[in-house]
Parts: structure tokens; sequence; C-alpha cells
């Protein structure tokens, strides 16, 4: 089969697999890794190679930006301390034990052990963004774990890049060490920058199909740029992102903001699906070229390396837990987090595509390198099935699936927004001032719950009612060609818009499942 065949058939593959890890709810990053696994073994499956750099740009890029733009900058500064607890000190006492463990048990030069210790020691964005969707956690775990996942990235690069140079060189000279030491501050400066530039650029496309076909591009562009200039891609395009979101709120109008989020989830989701399935499909290339007693010798030093990368970060997770549970100066204005919480947070290590990039990207000549790349492939795999897929049981068994605060906090927002568009009325009269102030007053109730929450529920219903029949009539309209498509489409929007306006949030949730 070509490639375009090849991947035609992957696509299809993944859709029947999200179809059965959605029914057996089952994390869908763990199903296609090892399904990615089982077709590799196939005699005759298509052969599929993934360029290190190229991958980590087509893949990683999109979902850090994604990601980084729904994450604000307030809530960097917010959760910095378990920030830099997770993404810098976790990630140099899991490199430095998978390090020790490569000298004392594999033999490995000391600057080959870092650069596995570098790889293995960073969860994975994409793998985490994509499990904790389809998990009930506590949102203050949720948030710190995405925010983690945007940050340790970085760190690890740079342990990554100093063991390479180490290699190649023969140790770190003044030049190399000047970059490491600019990568991290001088990627977030650029990524502020091309922000800047990119809004005086998107401002005369938004709203057309170029815009936003512009936007992926300028991801890719950033990614690229920084990586060629030896700054951090990683922080650079987390910068960026944050900078455009902070001022994207009130410059981009409504329907440019709903398209834009429909085409980015779905672009982003389908890269995610590739990804995990194109890596396990990586196992050949991996296990292909390996004598069978060498296989044995390495799947044992790759247990032991995945073993050792759980427990460091479960075991700092939970130390640091108990320390800020003493220690008010660790966890700022927050309230003690519960040792079930820490838990929970440092079972989630998901590592997933960037580690399998990174292995990858090991020079040839670089000494056992066929071992890293072995225990790189075990430690992902290993925490994407038994991570992954333990992580709703132990939800569930912790008892943390039941936090209602998402609630709690959108329902008094809501209410506080409507009580803002009552008050930007005070002083109207006449029906279109008693019309809009009818209808928030409306909605601030809805949010607000009564002693008697049936008047609401008939609302609902009598307005999807009235929706459905707007939508008949519309159908009709369009068979006796009263109407033209164009106008079809635009009306078909305005009902689409009114009924999400009056579905509640688990009307929508049973929809979409």
């Amino acid at each position: 089969m070509s490639f375009f065949e090849s991947l035609l058939v992957l696509a299809l593959a993944s859709i029947l697999l999200l179809q059965v890890s959605r029914r057996l709810s089952i994390p869908y990053p763990a199903m296609l890794a090892t399904a990615g696994v089982v077709l590799a073994l196939i005699p005759g499956t298509p052969s599929i190679s993934l360029d290190p750099h190229i991958a980590l740009a087509l893949f990683i890029a999109p979902a850090l930006v994604d990601a980084a733009y729904d994450f604000p900058v307030g809530a960097v500064w917010r959760l910095w301390r378990p920030l830099v607890a997770l993404a810098v000190v976790a990630v140099l006492l899991t490199a430095g034990a998978v390090a020790w463990v490569g000298v004392a048990v594999a033999g490995l030069p000391f600057y080959a052990a870092l650069a596995l210790g570098a790889i293995v020691a960073p969860p994975d964005a994409a793998a985490a963004t994509a499990i904790l969707g389809s998990v009930s956690m506590p949102r203050r775990s949720v948030a710190i774990l995405k925010g983690e996942s945007l940050l340790n990235d970085a760190l690890a690069l740079l342990l990554f890049g100093a063991a390479t140079s180490v290699q190649s060189r023969g140790g770190i000279d003044g030049h190399i060490a000047l970059q490491l030491g600019l990568a991290a501050p001088g990627g977030i400066l650029l990524g502020i920058v091309l922000a800047w530039c990119s809004r005086r650029i998107q401002h005369y496309v938004s709203g057309t199909l170029g815009g936003n076909l512009l936007e992926f591009l300028t991801t890719f562009g950033v990614w690229i740029i920084a990586e060629r200039i030896g700054l951090s891609p990683v922080l650079c395009l987390v910068a960026f992102a944050m900078s455009v979101a902070r001022s994207a709120g009130l410059r981009t109008p409504p329907r440019v903001r709903v398209h834009s989020f429909a085409v980015w989830e779905t672009v982003v989701f389908l890269l995610n699906v590739l990804a995990f399935l194109l890596m396990g499909m990586q196992a050949r290339t991996i296990i292909g070229g390996m004598a069978p007693e060498r296989l044995y010798e390495a799947a044992g030093f790759a247990g032991v390396v995945t073993l050792c990368v759980i427990l460091v970060r479960l075991a700092w997770v939970l130390i640091y837990n108990r320390l800020a549970h003493r220690f008010s100066s660790l966890r700022g204005e927050f309230k003690p987090a519960s040792l079930k919480h820490g838990f929970l947070v440092g079972w989630c290590g998901m590592r997933g595509l960037i580690t399998m990039a990174t292995a990858f990207a090991l020079p040839g000549n670089f000494p056992q390198r066929d071992l890293i790349v072995l225990t790189a492939f075990a430690v992902v795999l290993a925490t994407l099935v038994v991570q992954g897929l333990t992580l709703a049981p132990l939800v569930r068994l912790l008892r943390l699936d039941g936090e209602e605060g998402a609630q709690r906090e959108l329902d008094a927002a809501r209410a506080t927004l409507a009580e803002a568009g009552i008050a930007a009325l005070k002083g109207k009269e006449g029906e279109a001032a008693d019309y809009w102030r009818y209808s928030f007053a409306t909605l601030s109730a809805a949010v607000v719950p009564p002693h008697d929450p049936k008047p609401l529920k008939e609302r609902r219903k009598l307005g999807l009612m009235a929706v459905r029949h707007q939508r008949k009539q519309l159908e009709h309209l369009r068979n006796d060609h009263k109407i033209d498509a164009d106008a079809f489409l635009i009306l078909q929007e305005e009902l689409d818009f009114h009924e999400l306006a009056i579905t509640t949030e688990d009307e929508r949730h049973i929809e979409e499942s």
C-alpha cells in the first residue's frame, strides 16, 4: 500500500478502536498504543517510521498550543509552587534516579544514563490531556497536572541536549553552556515577541478560512524557529499561546471563536489518535534489530527503569504533599491537599510521544542506543496501559469523583454575569429592555437552584420542543424552495446556538456520548 492508503487504513482502525475504548471506558491513548504494538507484529503490516523532529513538531506543537491557550498565565502564578515541585524537582529526581540505575545496572556511561533519564522523566502533555479528559478528577489536581505537562518537557529536553553534547563534543564547552542557559528564558521571550507579531497579522485574516490555516502554520513556525536558533521550543510555544490568549477574549468575534475552537479540537484530537497508534507501531523497529538474548536482558532493565520512574514520582509527590500540609509557604493561598489527592497526582505520570521522539532522536553512534530506545518504549507503554487503565478506578476508589466544585463555580459565575447584564439595563425602559431584563433574571434564577426545580425543567422542555418545531418548519421552507441554501445554513446555525443555550451540561454530555 502507498503511504496515503496506509494512513487511511490507520485512521479507520483508529475510529474503530475509539469506539471500543468508549464502550469499555478505557482511555484511548492506552488502547491505541497497545493496538499499535499488535498491528506492528502482524506480518505484512506496512512499516511507518517517525522522523523525531517532524514527530515533535507535528504532534506535540498543536497539543501544547491547544492546552496552553486554555491555561491562563494567572494560573501559573497561583500554582507556581506545585508546578515547580512537579515540572522541575520531579523531573530532576526522576532523571537522576534513572541515571543511577543506568550506571549501576546496565553499566551505561554517565552521560548516556543521563540521556535516558531525561528521555523518560517528563510526563507527556498529549497523554495527560487525553486521559484527563476521559476521567472525572478534582479540579485543582487537573489544573496542576495540565500545567506540569506544559512545562516539564523543557527541562527534560535541556538535560537531553547536555547529554548528547557531551557524547558528540566530548564535554560541554562555553558555547554549549551559554546556549543551554539561554534556552529557557530566550524561548519565553521569543514566544512573547512572536505572539505580538501574530496578533498584528491575524487582525487582517480573522474570520476567514485562511485565518484558521494561518493559526496552524504559525504554531509549527514558532516551534521550528525556536528549535533552529537553539531555544526551548516547548517554553516558546507555551509563552506564545498564553500571550495570544490574554488578548483574544474581547477582540475575537464570537462566530470566529466558536469555529476556531471546533477546528482546533478536531485537528488536535486526530493528531493525538494517530500519534499514539503510530507510536505503538514502532515496536517492530525497536525489537526487530535485537538478538533474543539481548532482548531479554534489555526487557529486564526496562522493567527496572519503569518501576523506578513510577515510584520516584509517587514518592516525591507524597513527600511534597506532606511538606505542603505542614508548611504553608509551600502551598501558598490554597488549603492543604489531602493525602488522597497527592497519591492521585503522583499516579498520573503517563509518558507519551515526546519520550519516544526524543529517544529516536539519539545519534546512531550513541552508546547502547538500542537499549535506551527499547527502555523508553517500555516506559511509555507501561505507564499508558498500567496507569492509564487504573486511573478511573483509582479516582472512584479514593472517592474523589464526586466533587462539585466546578459546577458550583460555574453557577456562581453565571449568576454574576446575569446580574451584570441586569445592571447594564438600569434606567432603560421599553419592550426591548424588559425582554432582556426578563431573560437575565431567568438565567440568574436557573443557576441558583430554587426549592422547586420543576418550573425550570418545564421551561427547558418547552424551549427544546419549540426549537424542534422550528427546525421542522425550516426544513419545509427549504423543501418548498422558499429559502436558498445559504439562508438555510444561517438560520440552522441560529437555532443550534439557541438550543445550546437552553441545554444543560448533563444533556450535552449525554448527546456527545
